[in-house]
Formats: C-alpha cells, sequence, structure tokens
C-alpha cells in the first residue's frame, strides 16, 4: 500500500469520477485505475461501485476512505515537522470562521501570513461556531475564530478570547420605525430575520430576550449575515448583528440596543496543532491590535 494509491482513492471519492480524479492527480486515467484495483486486490475488497453512470463507495471504501485521509494527513504532518526542525514552515493551514468575525481583521491577517511563509497551503472555510468547534476537534480545520454567548465555552479543543461586544438591531433605511435607540421589550412586536435555532449565533439573542421577559416572532430564520441583510434590505424584518460588523453595511440603519444581547469572539485550535498551525496562532498573538478591522 502506498500513499499515492490513498490519494488516488480520496481523489475519486470527493470527485465520484475517475477521469476527475486522474485530471485532479494529474496522472493518466488508466494509471489510476490500475494502481486503485491493485489496492483492491490487496486488501481483498473493493472499494468503490462502479457504473456506467456512476461511481460510488462501497461500505468497505468508506471505512477505508476515512484511514485513507487520517494516513495522508499523518504524512503531511511528518514532512511539515521536519521542514520546522530545518527552520521551514510548510505544509497546510485551515481556517475557519463565522462570517461576522469582528474581533480580528481576518484577510490582513491571512494576506500576512502568506507573506511570512509562502510554501504554507491556505484554506479558508465559513461555518457557524458549532460546526467549526466539531471540525477543529476533527482535525479538518486547524484554527477557527467563533462567536458564542457571554457564559459559553468551546469544548473539547484549546481556546482564546479574543473579545467581546454588543449586538444591534438593523433595518431597512425606509422601515417604519425611526429612532436609533431602543430597547428588546419595545422591538418584541417586531419580525424578526435570525439564524436557525439552536445556533451559537441565534442563542446570544434568544437569551437576551429571556432575560428581559419577553417573546419576539423569528419568522424568516437564515443560515448567513449575507442573506440576513438582504432580507433586511428588502423591509422584511429586524436583523441583529455586532455592532463592530454592521458598519460594512452603511445603507442598513442601526438601532442601538440599551439592553443588548452581547457576545464573545474566541480563536480555537487542537491540542497538537501542526507548525504551520502554530505559526498562525503566533501571528494572531503577537499582532492582535495590528488585525484589528478598521473602522
Amino acid at each position: 500500500m502506498e500513499l499515492q494509491q490513498l490519494r488516488y482513492v480520496v481523489a475519486v471519492a470527493e470527485t465520484r469520477n475517475f477521469t476527475r480524479a486522474a485530471e485532479r492527480c494529474r496522472v493518466v486515467q488508466s494509471a489510476l485505475s490500475h494502481q486503485i484495483a491493485a489496492l483492491e486486490r490487496e486488501l481483498g475488497a473493493r472499494l468503490f461501485e462502479r457504473t456506467s453512470r456512476r461511481v460510488r463507495l462501497t461500505p468497505a471504501g468508506e471505512a477505508f476512505l476515512t484511514a485513507a485521509r487520517e494516513c495522508l494527513e499523518a504524512a503531511d504532518r511528518a514532512r511539515a515537522e521536519v521542514a520546522s526542525a530545518a527552520g521551514e514552515i510548510r505544509g497546510r493551514l485551515a481556517v475557519g470562521t463565522i462570517p461576522t468575525v469582528a474581533a480580528v481583521d481576518l484577510p490582513v491577517a491571512l494576506r500576512e501570513y502568506r507573506r511570512r511563509y509562502p510554501r504554507v497551503r491556505i484554506t479558508l472555510t465559513a461555518a457557524g461556531s458549532d460546526e467549526l468547534v466539531e471540525r477543529v476537534r476533527q482535525g479538518a480545520v486547524d484554527v477557527a475564530f467563533l462567536g458564542l454567548p457571554p457564559r459559553a465555552e468551546p469544548r473539547g479543543v484549546r481556546s482564546r478570547r479574543l473579545g467581546g461586544g454588543e449586538l444591534v438591531a438593523v433595518v431597512a433605511p425606509d422601515y417604519h420605525r425611526v429612532e436609533t435607540e431602543a430597547d428588546l421589550r419595545g422591538l418584541a412586536d417586531e419580525p424578526f430575520i435570525d439564524f436557525r435555532v439552536g445556533a451559537a449565533g441565534r442563542a446570544q439573542s434568544d437569551e437576551a430576550f429571556a432575560a428581559a421577559g419577553v417573546r419576539r416572532e423569528v419568522p424568516f430564520e437564515v443560515s448567513s449575515a449575507d442573506l440576513m441583510v438582504d432580507l433586511v434590505r428588502q423591509g422584511l424584518g429586524v436583523g441583529m448583528l455586532p455592532a463592530a460588523y454592521a458598519p460594512r453595511f452603511p445603507d442598513l440603519r442601526v438601532i442601538r440596543l440599551r439592553d443588548a444581547p452581547t457576545r464573545v469572539e474566541h480563536m480555537i485550535w487542537d491540542n497538537r496543532p501542526s507548525p504551520a498551525a502554530t505559526a498562525f496562532l503566533e501571528l494572531i498573538d503577537a499582532d492582535h491590535s495590528a488585525l484589528l478591522p478598521v473602522t
């Protein structure tokens, strides 16, 4: 069993097509098919079901895929560790973030990191806080930036608080409310646009309304801040955004809240960060003040 065979299996599993997998791996299809067939003979099990229309993993293939990815990740990490010992940072840096991160200017941080460590392959994934915690636990993401209610802490990962802040209400320019400051009780009768129930971004607002002793209606549930803003622009309801993030949408009106929900932003990573991840953590720690977003 060779690492190249594992790469071929992963490529076929992800593309569900031998031709596209061969193109990704930059080999002719016949060579890729031959290597996978040889691996299947060695394992004594078929990894893929092949028909004229589709390719899919067998149960044996599903089990093998997880181990194959772990082996490839371990091999990449071994190379990175050797390079680090020789004074060179290389390998992979997978970063995850909530879309509304405000404690760090992430594009600037990634630009500076790439300038310092050009041999590191950087990827970025945007997702919800809960999903990012799980991805860091699984090793799919190296470092992630979250936003959680004040009393919540990310579990199963290492973390550092980057800062906190209040949320504000945002409405369309021609929305019927004209005040620039309100309390949650005064907004309770408005239709709200918010994240799905159970998401960390939703919990911040729900907890604040519960503490104020009022209930609100959320007829529009979204999975991204961009969709929330688009619905707010159409006058469909009131959105809630971090006060440091709301200025990115100057066309929306901001209503400050006297009893505002709050959130805390965290940076998280796993217990054994790679050299590339360690270098990124050090960059954020050293330059945090310089990486604050410009408002």
